[in-house]
């Protein structure tokens, strides 16, 4: 699994001018469906069944390069008729396999613990697969191409022709090297660090850790506890002392309670200034993780994975970390920059629908206040902007990170210039804090976005051009704009506590203009009303 065998195999028969055919391919073609969905509804057994088929289907009506699933051969009548065929067997290591796979639901033999698992299944088939080939070809290291020209060699065949341009390998095949790595500056005595984005992320995580390290904490939602074991496991197998810590979902995970027992849990495991915390999960996760950090010793090392869209561009990055009290959220926290972020993407595939919205209320909002080419790219497909598997996914992150990573670079602190981050926030605290923390973060920064342009509007700010595209790309994409109109009152008293007001006097992100944005100190509350008029309902 991940070795590369749908690349190779498509660059075998270019070489040879032959055709290519995977039973993989043919499988979900039959189905209808991916096959980890058959492993789900009907199993493992009944997947080797239907394969087994398919795989003999192909070899009787197939003469060029063929690729097999990689437990296909487990089956003793398919091994029987591979008997006299030329059989590549495609080898490689087990760090090499893990960066090549890492934590993908996709694969669904690999999806709890993928190390782990890798190993057990390679000593389960690999005198299998070394009984039946013909050649055995290691990848570790090489090129598709040099893999190709391996078992060309290693098979003794002639090319059909000497050159030809290989096939875009399928997303599953592409290597783990073609990482993004965005750099967050170090300022206040902070050291500066990397935010990676790209899939197959996990063989990155030991070389974050480093190998001065004895113990890790994993920190995990509870919805995600197959994940933080499979990471501490994986960490185990590397030789860290690990231990994986779950915690509440969402925002019950962050409160003085839940932060007690992380440290509970970090005293017991003997942790030193020397050790890391991991937090894996969404934007709650990661603020927790990063404050537990933060205060224990003083402040620890940590490390982020973000595993939704709202972590990956705004909680994880900037070393703002916290947990919520009854008064308001967020007041209690530490400004504490992590080690790296590692933003998988892959981890987005299976997030839910209003997750994956919700978060996409942080990406406008680095549209508006710094990069419109984000508003361009929602704008021309909203409907895609709404899934993963959109085309411009990795760019909409990629952007909004490095907007996120300019500005906390030059103001960790919150001193200055990073007050533009929490535009339409003040308002959107209030609505959770109204709500007791049961809307979506993102639900209420867009609330919060359509108010902030309505207030910037009236205030004599922003053109109509621009306050009118807050409404129609937040609803493009479903994300609300309106809340209780009967609610104001208790707004404004909630916003009389947000971080950003200087005793009584409230202070709001505005925009003078597209990504302009300013302060607006002590509005008049007549505006204020007026402004929310347009928002209450």
């Amino acid at each position: 699994m991940g070795v590369g065998k749908s690349t190779v195999g498509q660059l075998l028969a270019e070489r040879l001018g032959v055709g290519y055919r995977d039973t993989d391919d043919d499988i979900v073609a039959e189905q209808g469906r991916a096959i980890a969905e058959i492993f789900v509804d009907e199993g493992e057994p009944a997947f080797r069944a239907i394969e087994k088929r398919a795989v003999l289907r192909a070899l009787a009506e197939h003469q060029g390069v063929l690729a097999l699933g990689g437990g296909a051969v487990l089956d003793e009548d398919t091994r029987t008729a591979l008997t006299g065929q030329r059989v590549v067997y495609l080898s490689m290591d087990v760090e090499e396999a893990v960066k090549r796979t890492g934590l993908n639901a996709a694969r669904p033999l690999l999806a709890v613990n993928p190390r782990k698992q890798w190993r057990e299944l390679m000593e389960a088939r690999r005198h299998l697969y070394e009984q039946i080939a013909t050649a055995v070809v290691a990848t570790d290291g090489r090129t598709p191409e040099e893999v190709t020209r391996a078992a060309l060699d290693a098979l003794e065949l002639k090319t059909a022709s000497p050159g030809g341009q290989p096939p875009d390998p399928r997303p599953e095949d592409v290597m783990a090297s073609q990482v993004t790595r965005i750099q967050v500056g170090g300022t206040a005595g902070s050291e500066p660090y990397e935010v990676l984005v790209g899939r197959q992320l996990l063989g990155e995580l030991g070389t974050l850790i480093g190998d001065r390290v004895k113990r890790v904490a994993v920190i995990h939602p509870e919805a995600l506890a197959e994940t933080g074991e499979a990471l501490r496991a994986d960490l185990v197998g590397q030789g860290f002392d690990a231990v994986a810590i779950q915690v509440p979902n969402a925002e019950e995970a962050k409160t003085a309670e839940v932060a007690a027992y992380c440290w509970k849990a970090l005293g017991q495991s003997g942790f030193t200034r020397t050790d890391v915390v991991v937090g894996v999960g969404g934007g709650a996760t990661t603020d927790l993780a990063g404050f537990v950090a933060a205060t224990w010793l003083r402040g620890v090392r940590w490390i982020a994975i973000p595993t939704t869209v709202l972590a990956m561009v705004d909680a994880a990055v900037g070393g703002k970390t916290g947990i919520n009290t009854a008064e308001g959220k967020n007041l209690v926290g530490a400004f504490h920059p992590p080690a790296g972020v590692l933003c998988d993407l892959a981890a987005l595939d299976s997030l839910p629908v209003n997750d994956y919205v919700s978060g996409l209320a942080e990406v406008i909002k680095a549209g508006f206040i710094a990069d419109p080419a984000i508003l361009d790219l929602i704008e021309s497909d909203p409907e895609a902007a709404r899934t993963p598997a959109g085309p411009h996914t990795a760019e909409l992150i990629e952007r909004s990170i490095r907007v996120k990573a300019e500005v906390v670079s030059s103001d960790l602190k919150e001193s200055g210039l990073r007050e533009i981050l929490n535009y339409g926030h003040t308002l959107g605290h209030a609505i959770e804090k109204n709500e007791r923390y049961k809307w979506r973060h993102g639900a209420a920064v867009a609330v919060g976005m359509h108010f902030a342009a309505e207030l910037g509007r009236l205030a004599g700010r922003l053109d109509d051009a621009t306050a009118d595209r807050h409404r129609t790309i937040l609803e493009a994409v479903g994300l609300p704009l309106h809340y209780r109109y009967d609610q104001w009152p208790k707004l404004v008293e909630n916003m009389k506590v947000d971080k950003k007001s200087r005793g009584d006097l409230l202070r709001f992100i505005v925009l003078d203009g597209l990504a302009k944005p300013t302060v607006l100190e002590g509005p008049d509350p007549a505006v204020l009303l007026a402004a929310y008029g347009e928002v209450g309902q």
